[in-house]
């Protein structure tokens, strides 16, 4: 925002609320809620704020008629205050009040007009002038009121980290290190943000297990869990996400030839060996370009030790890796899971099945075993996490009615595994997902953000932040995250679908073409690969990319639920109809399968299903997108929603559609944008203008 050099009013918001006027003398307003309004307002300039708002936040415990006219006394008061001090800042309107911003600055706004303007110093001076002081430092009224400000805390908090992670990334590597070390006085533990100059990037490989004793300990898995754990809370190192890995392993191939596909610079493989009590671990850090192993040891302790105190694996393990790799860096914490050895078998089985997108029934049978792991451990919060993703998975990629539910679920596990151990990033990031369903994307971008900034190496809260970022139309500010979800999962496809989608976005159709090309050689349907191809204005390859994607019908596509399989003959004509609809160009085939989907929305059991809406967005039926986005968002078709902001024609048509702000209104959109910028191609707000 923009503020007045000379502006008439000035607050100190960080620490105790102060007030002065432009010559620096203190105003000592003695009415106390006089005061709240203008701390009140100051948290949100130019933006008004309803008198009944005003009323319930300010005297809930009045009523209504009496609430009124305390705060109808209370605003003539403040007037006749101000104008006494020949400030004009404050606007009374019927139903409203605002404070305006070119009368006014404040230590957040001067922070964030800093930041804005690339004035590093003085940021860095803004920054370390406000530490880790509270917003409205010890100021409390009455539930209705600390509620909001609790709220109010949490939206500027991360409003500013998100405007740190913008500075760090366009500063140069001086100021980068300085911005930093700056934003740690208020966000420890956001580490995500940090320039990664230099980081390594390591993938952690199936380990070998002995035969010796099969006792269902899946002690294997267990070990490479715990080295993964302290591995990615280490500076500077990136690991590769696990669905790469299963499928590069899957596929076999050299050490030099996997490591160049995850995209890795280091490999650790290893082997477990159990006999009796006895736990043999070998560990090995291999170069991933020549296969030369660089390090090798063999740690031994009792099956207790490794369960009870995760003590096989420990700092002297992780120090030795970086030795090897001419770093010196320790190990993150040991995480307290639980002691249970035959909980913590059912959460490995249960976490990997979780990860085994497109199997029938993988997530229900990993869902089934995470629950049985947490009756015999309640208290197991990793395990909590792992049964909300499972949750929120389920209701994504699996015909089900019963998405919203499915979210809900998640969110409450979720919620259970902070409530344990408030360093559960993950779990921030389901609790945003579900924030969509509930027409809350402010709400889901502060838990995206927050997951970010307590687990930045884990590839799925980075591609969940990015993801929130497209859908509320921010894909510059998206772009960064999307790339690191990437890399650190470079085979994932869904990742590459972003990453495809971010391009188009940004106008950049060859390389959006480029990555949609690259998604189908890894195995993976082409549809967002037509959009680019449709960009690129060549159609024939658009309705090849789609057609072609049927083969992935009832794996990677799920069928909408309560539809029928398909014979290989009803999916092609199926999938004929659709691409020529979308991108023929031709009125006959647009007419054709606006029609079926038109019927479809009317006719299924789930009318809000992505089968539906995507194309609804791709042909341009901008009344059937608002009416099903405003009706229901769930877990399955808000993926579309990245898609809204390919400036396209067709897909342009429903954000310039003369309804559309009153839509994103309606889905929390406009919020968003009010707290955390407006998106690109929509700048301002132009119902302002």
């Amino acid at each position: 925002m923009r503020v007045s050099a000379d502006a008439a009013l000035s607050a100190s918001l960080f620490g105790e609320f102060n007030l002065e006027t432009r010559s620096g003398d203190s105003i000592d307003l003695k009415n106390r809620r006089a005061a709240l309004v203008l701390a009140i307002l100051f948290l949100q300039p130019d933006q008004s704020i309803e008198r009944e708002a005003l009323v319930k936040l300010l005297w809930h415990d009045r009523f209504p008629a009496q609430a009124k006219a305390s705060l109808r006394q209370c605003l003539s008061d403040l007037r006749k205050y101000l104008d006494s001090l020949e400030i004009d800042a404050l606007t009374v309107a019927r139903n409203s009040v605002t404070l305006r911003t070119q009368a006014l600055h404040s230590d957040l706004t001067d922070l964030e007009v800093a930041l804005n303007d690339s004035d590093w110093d003085r940021a860095i001076e803004h920054l370390l002038a406000i530490g880790n002081l509270p917003l409205l430092e010890g100021v409390s009224l009455n539930p209705a009121f600390d509620g909001w400000l609790v709220a109010r805390r949490e939206h500027i908090d991360a409003r500013i980290k998100l405007a740190l992670a913008d500075a760090i990334e366009t500063a140069d590597d001086e100021a980068q290190r300085r911005l930093w070390e700056a934003s740690k006085a208020r966000f420890p533990t956001l580490r995500g943000i940090a320039p990664e100059q230099g980081r390594t990037v390591i993938a952690v490989l199936p380990f070998r297990e002995s035969e010796d004793l099969v006792d269902g300990l899946y002690l294997a898995d267990g070990v490479i869990d715990e080295l993964s754990s302290r591995l990615g809370g280490v500076a500077g190192i990136a690991l590769v996400g696990r669905t790469s890995i299963a499928k590069v392993t899957e596929e076999g191939g050299t050490v030099p030839q996997m490591a160049a596909a995850l995209g890795a610079s280091h490999l650790v493989e290893g082997s477990v060996r159990r006999r009796a009590d006895k736990l043999e671990v070998r560990v090995a850090l291999i170069e991933g370009t020549s296969g030369t192993e660089l390090w090798s040891d063999v740690v031994t302790g009792s099956v207790s030790e490794f369960f009870e105190g995760r003590r096989v694996i420990g700092s002297n393990v992780i120090a030795s890796i970086g030795k090897a790799l001419g770093q010196s860096f320790t190990s993150a914490p040991t995480r307290r899971m639980t002691a249970d050895r035959e909980a913590y078998a059912l959460y490995l089985q249960g976490s990997s099945l979780r990860q085994k997108i497109g199997i029938d029934g993988a997530l229900a049978r990993g869902i089934e075993l995470l629950e049985k792991a947490l009756e015999i451990d309640p208290e197991f919060a990793e395990c909590w996490t792992s049964l909300a993703d499972a949750h929120i998975m389920t209701a994504a990629i699996t015909p089900s009615l019963r998405r919203i539910e499915q979210s809900a679920e998640g969110a409450a596990c979720a919620e259970r595994a902070i409530a344990l151990d408030p360093g559960q990033g993950h779990a921030f990031s389901v609790m945003g997902v579900h924030a969509w369903t509930q027409f809350n994307p402010a709400r889901g971008l502060e838990l995206a953000l927050e997951a970010y900034a307590r687990d930045p190496n884990n590839s799925d809260v980075a591609s969940r932040l990015g993801s929130c970022l497209l859908y509320l139309g921010k894909t510059k500010e998206a772009l960064p995250y999307v790339e690191e979800a990437v890399d650190r999962d470079p085979i994932y496809w869904r990742n590459l679908v972003m990453l495809t989608a971010a391009y188009l976005g940004l106008g950049e159709w060859e390389k959006a073409r480029k990555v949609g090309q690259r998604t189908i050689d890894m195995g993976a349907p082409g549809i967002f690969l037509a959009i680019a191809q449709l960009a690129l204005g060549d159609r024939e390859a658009a309705i090849k990319s789609h057609y072609d994607s049927r083969f992935y019908l009832d794996t990677i596509f799920m069928r909408p639920p309560g539809v029928a399989a398909m014979d290989e003959s009803a999916r092609d004509g199926y999938f004929r109809l659709a691409s020529r609809g979308i991108y023929s160009g031709e009125e006959a085939d647009y007419a054709a399968y606006s029609q079926l989907i038109h019927g479809l929305h009317a006719t299924m059991q789930d009318p809000y299903d992505s089968s539906v809406v995507f194309p609804a967005i791709w042909m341009g039926h901008t009344d059937l997108t608002m009416k099903i986005y405003s009706e229901c968002i769930h877990p399955a078709n808000m993926f579309g929603l990245m898609t809204l902001w390919i400036d396209i024609d067709p897909i342009n048509r429903t954000i310039r559609h003369p309804d559309f702000m009153a839509f994103a209104e309606k889905t929390g959109m406009v919020e968003a944008w009010n707290r955390f910028g407006w998106p690109d191609l929509i700048p301002t707000d132009p119902r302002l203008s």
